[in-house]
């Protein structure tokens, strides 16, 4: 049995709790400053450890989360939900905003089937006078 460090890296951690599909996903998002600990912005090699505060940005949603444990290796995700507490507030927040994107999708105009390359164009307004081209 392993022994359970005293801290990991911010990439590593990410990675495990399973908030990015792969370690790279994770590294390149703590790059971009997608990802605060502690109220500051981490850098990849940030160690975190348990009771540290993760800001975490990803794909327009935000999560609020704190370390309650540090894996050893990446489990299946039912485990990985253990490992963190996220904020209610941060929860709410978030949820409210994917309701708020899946309605502005039902705002796009619908086809009867897949767009082709001409049903695509007018979707995208590209040809609003009726006519071929614009020369």
């Amino acid at each position: 049995m392993q022994k359970t460090p005293d801290s990991l890296r911010v990439d590593l951690w990410l990675w495990y709790a399973r908030f990015f599909k792969t370690r790279v996903l994770a590294a390149a998002a703590v790059k971009g400053g997608h990802v605060r600990v502690n109220g500051e912005r981490a850098k990849v090699a940030r160690k975190v450890g348990v009771g540290d505060k993760l800001r975490i940005v990803r794909d327009q949603l935000q999560y609020d989360v704190t370390v309650l444990s540090l894996p050893t290796a990446r489990g299946p995700a039912k485990e990985a939900v253990t490992w963190y507490l996220e904020d209610p507030e941060s929860m709410a927040q978030r949820l409210a905003k994917v309701q708020l994107l899946k309605a502005d999708r039902k705002l796009l105009p619908r086809t009867s089937g897949r767009p082709d390359k001409h049903t695509r164009r007018e979707l995208r307004g590209r040809h609003r006078d009726g006519g071929e081209g614009s020369k």
